[in-house]
């Protein structure tokens, strides 16, 4: 049996692999998915995918699950507490930056009818599907995603930069970025 080809970033360890094997790229249309993967984004900022894919249950414990309504509640104190679990990054810019966005992200929410409707509508409401052959011509940022960006800048979000902001629309499957070769390409453009 031949073996499946993938993309080459995910190949360092079995939670990479299943990552990309069933959530890279597949598109999100839950505003809870959404605000998990900004909170996961911004603490990526400066590091690697893989080092938050193995916090991802120390931030679901420290997120409320990932419930924007919650988070946006935090306090100073719970802040303080979060920062001490070594479960996630102890940044506390970032930490602070998850609570902002949690607020912001309400407010989206309450203009939009959702926070799906509101992103969704910087790629027309369709993913947008690539065909890179190669990982080297795979952008780091878009139009999109700079135009994203700065709408969520001035909506007050943090840590919310075009290569941040790209990153989600990958995840989220607002773009499919897998390479051509790679096995969920065609998957993923059929989801």
């Amino acid at each position: 049996m031949k073996e499946k080809v993938r993309c080459p970033w995910c190949l360092k360890f079995d939670q990479y692999i299943r990552y990309h094997d069933e959530e890279w790229g597949v598109p999100v249309h839950d505003d809870r998915k959404h605000f998990e993967f900004l909170i996961l984004e911004g603490a990526q900022a400066g590091l690697s995918w893989s080092t938050i894919l193995k916090k991802r249950e120390g931030y679901r414990k420290n997120f409320a699950d990932f419930n924007p309504e919650k988070v946006a509640r935090f306090t100073s104190k719970k802040i303080e507490k979060i920062l001490q679990d070594p479960g996630i990054i102890r940044n506390k810019l970032k930490v602070n930056a998850a609570v902002n966005n949690a607020k912001r992200f309400l407010e989206v929410q309450q203009e939009f009818g959702s926070f799906d409707r509101y992103i969704w509508s910087f790629v027309s409401h369709k993913p947008i599907v690539n065909k890179w052959k190669t990982a080297k011509t795979v952008p780091a940022t878009t139009k999109e995603s700079d135009a994203l960006s700065k709408d969520l800048i001035h909506r007050g979000f943090k840590f919310v930069g075009s290569t941040v902001i790209y990153a989600h629309m990958q995840a989220c499957g607002l773009v499919n970025d897998h390479l051509t070769d790679c096995f969920r390409y065609e998957e993923v453009k059929k989801s």
